[in-house]
């Protein structure tokens, strides 16, 4: 029985197939998209009409990863998949982000996107494949939607680009930028690369666009083929009373574009100007007549207001704070700021600012991870706190947010190509936004390399990062270099570049704007570089090189290798070796089986004397020393027997000194002469023939009694 329909496009040499009208029929869309053996369902459900109130596109994007996708079992008590791990918010945050733009500004009723791994083979790496998959579960849906779109991403290895590449050719790929877009622009892109020109990457742009446009025609093509899909559904437009927004706009546009002429620095200042001019025209009208229209009033004045704040840039040439479009707000930074973490810096652009720490750690704190995708751990983190004080509100604090995440984890893709390849360290970055006015997470990306470098990683180079915008109408437009918040939500473009003085390290893009051409791309590239190499020169004022030495309340790590048949001898029975020299030596000591034959260990102290003496005794396990016959050794007293005692000769090598051969005088119990764990000089006399273990004498080394002396010599 064939249920529903099924096509293929191919990408990048890979098929990608999409199935629908065979899974979740009650979905208003729904699809398969499959490439290799990785498979994806994503479903779409919009209410039919907007709730009362709301004057906004209520979407939530859902990605959820099937722990049985890849043969597994979800870890924890309850073994099933619980919150959303940050890898999978990512995923939402980029088709989220793609989408969102895309609907109809005036449609407000409340939609779901789900998407969900289903099955995973290892090879093809789902997350590029949600935003085809959620536009094609749209487009066979009866949804109003201005796609569709598509996603894809773009690798590239020995200087060869690759479309959707596997997770093989991803490893060793300089290149992970995922693009999305639509038949006429690109309209969304965030990853990360080796300090690429940009050259380079207005080549991926390029490249994946052509990719892009494939695939939306193809979902064009499938929608075609189901009926359900056309018409799209008509729905409840906005209100509008055109009297009051004729109103609003003759009493507030020239006072509007009068404060955006001052050039106020001072964000508390422009907002409290524009809320004085809405003050104004509210009161124009009398209490019965705002009962009836008031509701009109802050919807038309925010239009005012950002139309007269654009006409400004574009008619005027002027910011809203007075730079030029070029100029970058003034800079301070300062590092070592706090005395007792491994490295601190307090950034400050404009009113921007970051204070940020870094904490060095040995394997023992690498980051868990227990997806379904990978499992394993991670050995760099970067976490982005975004307190509502910043902005001067009063707020709940509700966990880590999707943004939160979001940034943190961009301004980590920025940091993580320059880290030192034989970085023994594992490394958190913990970025506290104290004041914010735009570009948070560049502010952490610089604030980063300078915490880095206050805590003496030697990185390779220093990283700096900025946001630019572009307002853009009737063929006029601005680019923007180092963007306010209020720029940031009146233009056309939010475009963060991160990079060294050699190249760009990471970026994310995203777009409000149709028909943006290459060249206006090109320029704010351009412009980027020039306010990233003038920030660079202000990092370096501040520190113009990584510390020499590590803080002294840094724990020093050092590493080395064994041959790895003798990890068991240093771990011991039950781990008692190693615990036992954790303990004395009051170190953490890890150990790690490498793919060769050998195993990696690494001790963490913050004593050097400590670390010494724990180097020295794990050597001394992995390269033992050979026992002489006949040399002498002091040793530990290991057990007591009733026989003798068992005397460590070397580590992990025991010995045996027998109860006649302990003293001169005779003994009568053991534990009366000596105890656990005491120390004592001794000799090698042999081997035990039977047992093959070493036989010790401690009497030979003692003097012997004169009686026997004399009575041996008559």
């Amino acid at each position: 029985m064939n249920l529903g329909i099924k096509r293929s496009i191919i990408t990048g040499g890979k098929e990608i197939s999409v199935e629908t009208g065979k899974l979740a029929k009650q979905a208003d869309g729904s699809v398969v998209v499959r490439m290799g053996d990785t498979m994806l369902l994503a479903t779409i459900v919009s209410s039919q009409d907007a709730k009362e109130g709301v004057d906004f596109l209520p979407l939530t994007v859902d990605y959820r990863e099937k722990y049985s996708a890849a043969g597994r079992f979800p870890g924890g008590f309850f073994r099933r998949e619980a919150r959303p791990s940050e890898t999978e918010i990512l995923v939402m945050r980029l088709v989220d982000r793609a989408l969102r733009p895309l609907f109809p500004d005036d449609y407000h009723a409340e939609v779901q996107l789900m998407i969900q791994l289903m099955s995973y083979d290892g090879i093809h790496n789902p997350d590029a494949l949600c935003g085809f998959a959620a536009s094609a579960a749209i487009a066979v849906s009866d949804i109003p939607f201005n796609g569709p779109m598509s996603e894809v991403r773009v690798g590239r290895v020995d200087g060869e680009y690759i479309l959707n590449p596997t997770m093989a050719e991803m490893a060793i790929s300089d290149i992970d930028i995922v693009i999305a877009g639509t038949m006429k622009d690109i309209n969304m892109l965030e990853g990360e690369m080796q300090e690429i020109s940009e050259e380079d990457l207005i080549e991926v742009f390029k490249i994946a666009h052509v990719a892009i446009k494939e695939q939306c025609q193809f979902q064009l093509d499938l929608a075609a083929e189901i009926p359900s899909s056309q018409p799209k559904r008509t729905y409840s437009h906005e209100s509008h009373d055109e009297a009051v927004k004729a109103r609003v706009y003759e009493l507030a546009m020239e006072k509007c574009k009068d404060v955006a002429r001052m050039g106020l620095a001072n964000k508390a200042k422009r907002t409290e100007l524009f809320d004085e001019i809405k003050a104004e025209v509210k009161a124009s009208y009398s209490d019965e007549e705002l009962a009836e229209v008031g509701k009109f009033i802050s919807p038309y004045f925010s239009e005012v207001k950002k139309k007269a704040v654009r006409w400004v840039m574009l008619n005027d040439r002027k910011r809203l704070d007075g730079r030029q479009f070029d100029e970058i707000r003034p800079i301070w930074a300062e590092v070592d700021y706090l005395p007792m973490v491994h490295g601190s810096a307090v950034f400050t652009r404009g009113e921007t600012q970051s204070l940020t720490t870094l904490t060095l750690g040995g394997k023992m704190d690498e980051q868990l991870i227990d997806g379904a995708t990978f499992k394993g751990t991670e050995r760099f983190m970067l976490h982005y706190n975004f307190p509502p004080f910043s902005t001067g509100e009063a707020k709940p604090l509700r966990g880590t947010s999707r943004r939160e995440i979001g940034h943190g984890n961009l301004a980590l893709r920025a940091l993580k190509p320059v880290l030192p390849d034989d970085n023994p360290y594992t490394i958190r970055i913990v970025s506290d936004i104290l004041e914010s006015n735009g570009s948070s997470s560049m502010a952490t990306v610089c604030a980063g390399t300078l915490a880095l470098m206050d805590g003496g990683i030697q990185i390779k180079a220093p990283v700096s990062g900025i946001a630019m915008g572009l307002v853009a109408d009737e063929g006029k437009f601005a680019i923007l270099s180092d963007i306010l918040g209020d720029e940031d939500h009146l233009g056309d473009m939010d475009f963060k570049v991160t990079g060294t003085a050699k190249g760009i390290t990471a970026c994310q893009m995203d777009i409000k704007v149709d028909g943006l051409p290459y060249e206006v791309l090109i320029q704010a590239l351009e412009q980027a570089k020039a306010g990233r190499i003038h920030i660079l020169g202000k990092i370096m004022e501040t520190m113009a090189a990584p510390r020499a030495e590590l803080k002294p309340q840094t724990p020093r790590v050092e590493m080395f290798v064994v041959p790895n048949d003798m990890i068991g001898a240093i771990i011991g029975p039950g781990g008692k070796i190693i615990q036992g020299l954790q303990k004395e030596t009051k170190t953490i000591i890890t150990i790690e089986e490498l793919p060769s034959t050998e195993g990696r260990v690494q001790i963490l102290s913050s004593n050097a004397d400590d670390m010494n003496e724990a180097i020295r005794r794990i050597r001394l396990i992995a390269f033992p020393p050979l026992v002489e016959d006949g040399a002498t050794y002091h040793g530990k007293i290991k057990s007591v027997k009733d026989f003798g005692c068992f005397v460590e000769i070397l580590p992990g090598t025991d010995g045996l000194i027998h109860i006649s051969e302990f003293s001169w005088e005779k003994v009568a119990k053991m534990e009366d002469v000596c105890k656990e764990g005491e120390m004592l000089d001794f000799k090698v006399i042999g081997k035990d023939p039977k047992t093959k273990k070493w036989k010790l004498s401690r009497k030979v080394l003692l003097p012997r009694p004169e009686r026997e002396t004399e009575a041996s010599n008559s």
